[in-house]
């Protein structure tokens, strides 16, 4: 296992000088240091790739970005990036590199990686796909009977389903309008048999993304699409079909999918990073190898500024710092993405295992357990639906909630007073959220003194404004890297790795023991708990009914 030291940073002077500043600075409100300083939005704004940021509604000042700045110093925050995006095998525990910057990089760049072009590679992979999705695309590849392909259906779980179907939805604008993706997940039956009661063999291209081939729940809902096409067609047409996304050629081959139609990506690729590799090719068919070069591009050009922009500048790794700042010396555990566009509705979702999966972790890259809390919560809704929803909770609860409120500038449907609208409640929110509303100016509205303490807002939530001039595939790219970079320098700072996912590995092979088990019609195992061997006898007697 690779060795690469991390630095405790509750023992740096910066850690020291933040814990006293956020009994200052943290423990002031949001709304007198908006009101001291006009030129406050200007000073804490920053701009990258098409993606823009307001830090002015955070409980900060230029002595907290400055403290934070010597932490990341300190810890080595830039080093490890730096390391990251030469290919040094900074996943440690799994000795890999940690790459997925590569998948975006130019045609005419080098990186050579254990004596590898991955460049060269990626290009490749990538030409393939855009061959293929053209074919798709303009009616050239047809179905068993001739037909051409209306649905496509990709087959995945978490990083292989969680990026495209957000990616699908966000670019509907851009897509293919004779052909609807469809994205199935869950082991449930009911994912894949609604999906399939809609479709048409004749006319339904399967993408079964799984790098192993192997992975239970996409397998087994392979195997129930896999039985429902041959049932109408035969096995002759499972070739014209299915593709796959694998580096699993057997098992692909077995299945009898034409390895010419397997598309791989690399071990330096997590899944939750993966979008934009061949796990991305039902967003290729969707918006077209122009479109999705573009959402690389934007990727790119959000990753070129991570690298090179000087520390103050830098937006992701402001950004980054800013989430350890709330979530360690603010004390605040969650983060609450609201999208301001009906096309990111899924993005709060990819950003759950991109954040959640990535620093949920409790011991450090040398194993030695954290010595501060790391893993912020990420979950979400689009706005204005969650309005009335939990946003009762945000403005009254007593759980403080950190904002990041994205709003998108132009639609492309051109209701001009409707986004107004919308963007009006986005920017309401960030106001009320970090500026709260007191007993006084309640009273002042001539409000029944009996009611001014449950209409009074306590505000100083820490709440960040993106904006984007429009929502294009070059600026999700942007956006979804930012993010990416973001989680990156929160666990560089807390030393721990990112790049691994040990805790979702147990559950899945505990479940293979229970399977044998219910399958076997009775809870015999003696390695499982008497709880467990219980909720299974009555599952049984439940099934059997």
């Amino acid at each position: 296992m690779t060795k690469i030291a991390a630095v405790d940073p509750t023992e740096t002077a910066a850690w020291s000088k933040l814990h006293a500043l956020a009994g200052t600075v943290g423990a002031g409100s949001i709304r007198s240091l908006i009101d001291a300083d006009a030129a406050r939005p200007a000073t804490l704004s920053r701009e990258a790739a098409g993606v823009g940021a307001d830090f002015s509604r955070q409980r900060i000042d230029a002595a907290v970005v400055a403290a934070l700045l010597e932490l990341a110093a300190e810890t080595g925050v830039l080093a490890l990036r730096d390391a990251m995006l030469a290919g040094v095998h900074i996943n440690t525990t799994e000795d890999r590199a940690v790459l997925h910057t590569a998948l975006r990089l130019p045609r005419d760049a080098t990186l050579v990686v254990d004596g590898v072009d991955v460049v060269a590679e990626v290009h490749d992979v990538l030409d393939r796909m855009a061959a293929f999705s053209t074919e798709v695309r303009s009616g050239a590849w047809t179905g068993a009977t001739g037909e051409r392909i209306t649905d496509v259906v990709n087959i995945g779980i978490g990083g292989s389903d969680l990026g495209p179907a957000m990616a699908y939805v966000a670019m509907q604008h851009y897509r293919h309008p004779a052909i609807t993706c469809h994205f199935v997940s869950n082991v449930d039956p009911a994912d894949i048999g609604e999906v399939l009661a809609a479709l048409d063999p004749a006319t339904t291209l399967f993408i079964i993304a799984s790098k192993t081939f192997t992975t239970l729940e996409t397998m087994t809902n392979a195997a129930a699409a896999r039985a429902w096409l041959v049932e109408a067609l035969g096995d002759d047409a499972v070739a014209r079909h299915f593709v796959a996304v694998s580096t699993n050629a057997a098992e692909v081959a077995g299945f009898g999918i034409d390895t010419s139609h397997m598309y791989g990506f690399w071990d330096w690729v997590g899944g939750r990073y993966s979008m934009d590799s061949a796990i991305g090719l039902s967003t290729m068919i969707a918006i077209g190898s122009d479109g999705f070069e573009q959402m690389l591009a934007g990727f790119h050009a959000m990753d070129e500024h991570f690298r090179t922009a000087p520390a103050l500048e830098n937006l992701p790794l402001l950004m980054g710092l800013l989430s350890v700042w709330n979530r360690d010396f603010l004390q605040v555990p969650t983060t609450a993405v609201l999208p301001y566009s009906q096309y990111l509705a899924r993005f709060p979702a990819y950003l759950q295992q991109l954040t959640m999966e990535s620093n949920g972790k409790s011991v450090r890259r040398d194993g030695s357990p954290v010595s501060c809390d790391t893993g912020g919560i990420y979950w979400g809704e689009p706005g204005t639906n969650g309005q009335h929803s939990f946003y009762q909770l945000l403005h009254q609860g007593t759980s403080t909630v950190a904002c990041d409120l994205i709003v998108v500038a132009r639609t492309p449907h051109g209701l001009g007073s409707q986004q107004d609208m919308l963007v009006a409640n986005a920017l309401a929110q960030a106001a009320v959220l970090s500026r709260g509303r007191t007993a006084e100016e309640v009273s002042a509205d001539g409000t029944d003194a009996a009611l001014v303490p449950h209409k009074v807002m306590p505000g100083n939530r820490p709440t960040t404004v993106f904006m984007i001039e429009e929502l294009t595939p070059r600026t999700l790219g942007s956006l979804i890297a930012l993010y990416e970079h973001s989680v990156f320098v929160q666990g560089a700072v807390w030393g721990i790795n990112s790049f691994d996912q040990w805790g979702v590995e147990l559950g899945k092979k505990v479940a293979l023991s229970i399977l044998a088990d219910l399958e076997a019609g009775s809870a015999t195992d003696a390695t499982l708990d008497a709880s467990t061997r219980a909720d299974m006898e009555r599952y049984l007697r439940l099934r059997r009914r």
